[in-house]
């Protein structure tokens, strides 16, 4: 079973289209990389699937049944723009006033349970205008987190975070799947922090879906290539374009593409008077194959 299964979904304001045709699959236990660039329709979609929006036509499923089934809606958890906090109240009492809105019953556990998840159970008494945006961006998936939801949507739950708050918030949402059985859909456009935990993605631009591919797939079919430096970077790239084709320098590197013999690259520098001082095997990541991705939808 999928947790999320949309089919030709759209939604359009004053006649223009932020979801157009949409399909999407999300399979259960994912940490599903939801990518497009600002505008593409990512945040739209969310809303959508949480029934904060009106689709005009299409399906969406949750773990099989209809998304407005009642009974599959309390199994939703979401983050959307901010967790909407009273400033001068503390993190214990917004979580206590969301377990309330919620009717949970043992409210206080469940509120001792979220703060753990979330590495907060020592910061329960500050205020909430107090706290650090990344410490915001936690009381907000605790709040989505009450009620123990299966699938948690979360919008940008990582920018403007620094490193460390970045560290966190990933050691959290691979918790949250690994430990608690929850899905996780996480729009977000820092793509080398993404690609450090998803298990599968979905590339969505002008409202329409491009692909779905899990992480597996994208490293196998992800280009590989030779990095090296030499002191004549100019003259070395010449010489290896002759052969090689494909030959770019890149954050001072020359980078050969469609290449992963080290050796060949190196005798045949040598041959033509190049010395190799450093040279590696690597394979190209999310951020670039989704420029490569975008680059041929647009016909470059």
């Amino acid at each position: 079973m999928n947790a999320i299964e949309i089919r030709n979904l759209s939604k359009s304001f004053r006649g223009m289209y932020a979801v157009n045709n949409l399909n999407m699959t999300v399979p259960v236990g994912a940490i599903y990389g939801f990518i497009g660039e600002n505008g593409s329709g990512k945040s739209t979609t969310e809303k959508l699937i949480c029934g904060h929006l009106v689709p005009d036509s299409g399906e969406i499923k949750l773990f099989g049944k209809d998304y407005t089934d009642a009974g599959v809606r309390v199994r939703v958890g979401a983050l959307i723009e901010n967790a909407g906090c009273f400033p001068n109240s503390s993190v214990w009492m917004n979580l206590k006033m969301q377990a309330i809105n919620l009717n949970l019953k043992n409210a206080d556990e469940e509120i001792n349970r979220v703060l753990r998840i979330v590495r907060m159970e020592d910061s329960a008494s500050i205020k909430f205008k107090s706290c650090s945006l990344g410490m915001k961006q936690r009381i907000g998936i605790a709040m989505a987190l009450l009620g123990d939801p299966a699938l948690l949507i979360l919008d940008e739950p990582i920018n403007g975070l620094d490193t460390d708050g970045m560290r966190i918030m990933r050691e959290i949402l691979v918790d949250i799947t690994k430990n608690y059985g929850c899905t996780v859909v996480i729009a977000s456009h820092i793509l080398g922090e993404l690609e450090k935990i998803a298990t599968h993605y979905g590339i969505i631009r002008q409202g329409r879906m491009i692909q779905e591919i899990s992480a597996e797939e994208m490293e196998s079919r992800a280009r590989v290539f030779v990095s090296l430096k030499t002191k004549d970077m100019q003259g070395a790239k010449s010489v290896l374009g002759t052969k090689f084709g494909s030959v770019r320098e890149e954050d001072g590197y020359l980078r050969v593409y469609d290449a992963d013999n080290t050796e060949i690259i190196v005798e045949y520098l040598i041959r033509h008077g190049h010395i190799v001082n450093e040279i590696k095997k690597n394979k190209i990541g999310l951020e670039e194959y989704y420029i490569e991705l975008m680059s041929k939808k647009e016909g470059k």
